[in-house]
């Protein structure tokens, strides 16, 4: 069912660096995605309602109606069943609690020639925080984005999903307001990116568009890379768990199946230095895919790129995480805290047998938008940071200015540049 690797063996090299090769590219997403931006871009508000009416399952008269009535949000808040109301709320003040400790300051310092260098903080002026749906809604997502996003004091901060119907969107909605969004837009693939990236007659134009989507969202980021900002390239989710022989079989195969449930291209790879522990694991997995409601999916997760790794030591599975930079790793065991400082690629690492995944993908508080696909390698996930920018200021004062004119001036000639000599040496 699972992949079983072996570090001992000749293949393990090749075999563990084809768990990291990308799912096969798809040319038609890529062309199709740039058909619906070269439309967005030519026809603006009549091409996104020839999409919204295709896709996204609804016929809407013009695009203003695109954007949800903000009684409809109210409502849809109040309507909560109050346990999801409490839960959602939980989690949201948990979110906004670690994500304040975040903002970053202005700062200024004066050097020993009397220059004052310094950067101010300004946050984008519109995010849009881009909500998954169709299959299902995910309104933990709509918490990750919105909250951080005001705490760095975005001052208009729109959230969009796709929803064919307003009933199948109640609980974004409410989690939109529970978040404090300032509103929402039902509309969502690469034609909501291309709109809210792009401006339409009616759509305003976003700085910042943030949030997980499927493949042709993740092509319409890519393709409009500099027209708009954007979090990250999001790939299909993943865990990597790394375990000594003490962890708990049965805890470990519980979160590889809650990876493997999200859809059948998830990928869930445990790495011990323990055989009998590795083989105890899969036991247990097999257990747990037999009662599962969502087994069709998580086997074919899997099967297509699960795997177990019998590694020689600790050592060897830090290392190998590493290698991975996977988004979410699992350390458990009785060296899980000594196993966290050996790693620094990783988008989350939850320590310890009783942080699982799950904590930080609903109420952890830490955020659950994080790199995929080895993104974690040089990139973090999203925080109050992604929704400012930094202003760099300089204020030469005369000393400054006569220290580093003649540098100045030297260098701009080098590069051949008279003029920037030129005018450096006006102040010095």
């Amino acid at each position: 069912m699972i992949a079983r690797l072996d570090s001992r063996r000749p293949d393990f090299a090749a075999r563990f660096r084809a768990l990291r090769a990308p799912p096969p590219a798809m040319d038609s997403i890529r062309v199709r995605v740039a058909e619906i931006i070269a439309a967005i871009r030519a026809r603006g508000d009549a091409a996104l309602l020839e999409f919204v009416r295709k896709h996204d399952g609804f016929a809407a008269e013009s695009a203003s109606d695109l954007k949800v009535p903000a009684s409809e949000t109210a409502a849809a808040k109040s309507a909560l069943a109050p346990e999801l109301r409490r839960a959602l709320e939980f989690a949201a003040e948990r979110i906004r609690a670690y994500h304040a400790k975040q903002k970053p300051e202005p700062r200024e310092f004066t050097d020993a020639h009397g220059v004052v260098l310094g950067e101010r903080i300004h946050p984008v002026s519109r995010a849009v925080v881009y909500a998954p749906g169709g299959k299902a809604a995910y309104p933990s997502s709509v918490l990750m984005g919105v909250v951080p996003a005001k705490i760095a004091g975005v001052a208009e901060v729109l959230v969009c999903a796709p929803g064919a119907d307003l009933e199948s969107m109640r609980t974004t909605l409410a989690a939109a307001a529970i978040a404090g969004a300032d509103g929402v837009f039902r509309v969502g693939g690469a034609h909501a990116v291309a709109a809210f990236a792009c401006g339409t007659e009616t759509i305003p134009r976003a700085d910042k568009i943030a949030g997980p989507g499927g493949a042709h969202v993740t092509e319409a980021k890519r393709q409009l890379c500099g027209v708009c900002g954007f979090d990250s390239l999001a790939g299909p989710s993943e865990v990597f768990i790394a375990a000594d022989g003490s962890a708990n079989p049965l805890w470990a195969a519980a979160d590889l199946l809650a990876q493997a449930e999200h859809d059948e291209m998830a990928q869930c790879v445990l790495a011990a230095p323990d055989a009998d522990f590795a083989a105890a694991v899969f036991a247990k997995l097999e257990e747990l895919l037999a009662r599962t409601p969502r087994a069709a999916i998580a086997r074919a997760a899997l099967e297509s790129r699960g795997a177990l790794i019998v590694a020689a030591n600790l050592q060897e599975c830090a290392d190998l995480a590493n290698q991975f930079a996977p988004e979410h790793l699992q350390l458990m065991g009785a060296e899980a805290e000594k196993l966290a400082g050996k790693i620094h690629n990783a988008g989350a690492v939850f320590i310890g047998e009783r942080s699982c995944v799950p904590f930080g993908d609903y109420c952890a508080g830490t955020n659950h938008i994080l790199p995929t696909g080895g993104g974690a390698r040089f990139g973090s996930g999203l925080g109050v940071w992604d929704f400012v920018r930094r202003v760099e200021t300089v204020r030469m004062s005369e000393n400054g200015a006569a220290a580093l004119a003649e540098t100045t001036a030297i260098l701009a000639e080098a590069e051949g540049f008279p003029a920037h000599a030129f005018s450096a040496r006006l102040r010095g």
